[in-house]
């Protein structure tokens, strides 16, 4: 095994995960930087988001809010939820979509306590309700991502 170690104002000392994490999304925080191409690649998505959102212990709803050529405009953690659940306000995307100026949008979210990332009915009953909302306003839904222990792709799977 490895081990890794980090410098701080004493010299240096070994890392710990939260001092992997935190550098592992600075790196990440540059490769997806504002007006990034983050469509090049959807496993460069997964990959962006499950380091993001990977070491919480409560559920988070979010929003990769994308331009016209499909680059990043911000990345959105929108409702902060508890061990297994988070209330999702369709009225709320579509403000903070209107405010973002977003031409297309992908959803995400985690499933902190369980880390299967298979859907659930209320899931799929939100994405849905979503996507007619920014139907409306002609903001696409490219994609709804459950990051766990992998990360669940609606496209994917058909579902959307």
């Amino acid at each position: 095994m490895t081990t890794l170690y980090v410098r701080d104002t004493a010299g240096f000392r070994e890392a710990q995960a939260s001092d992997v994490l935190d550098r592992a999304q600075a790196i990440l925080a540059q490769r997806f930087r504002v007006g990034s191409p983050v469509l090049s690649s959807p496993a460069l998505t997964q990959e962006f988001l499950r380091v993001h959102l990977g070491s919480l212990d409560y559920e988070i709803f979010g929003l990769l809010h994308l331009d016209t050529r499909n680059r990043l405009l911000a990345v959105e953690n929108l409702f902060r939820g508890t061990l297994n659940s988070a209330a999702v306000h369709p009225r709320e995307v579509v403000k903070t979509v209107l405010k973002r100026n977003s031409a297309s949008v992908i959803l995400f979210h985690n499933h902190a306590s369980s880390g299967i990332t298979e859907p659930s009915v209320a899931d799929e009953l939100i994405t849905r309700r979503i996507v007619s909302c920014l139907e409306l306003i002609d903001v696409r839904v490219l994609d709804h991502l459950i990051v766990g222990e992998s990360v669940y792709s609606f496209v994917q799977h058909g579902l959307l």
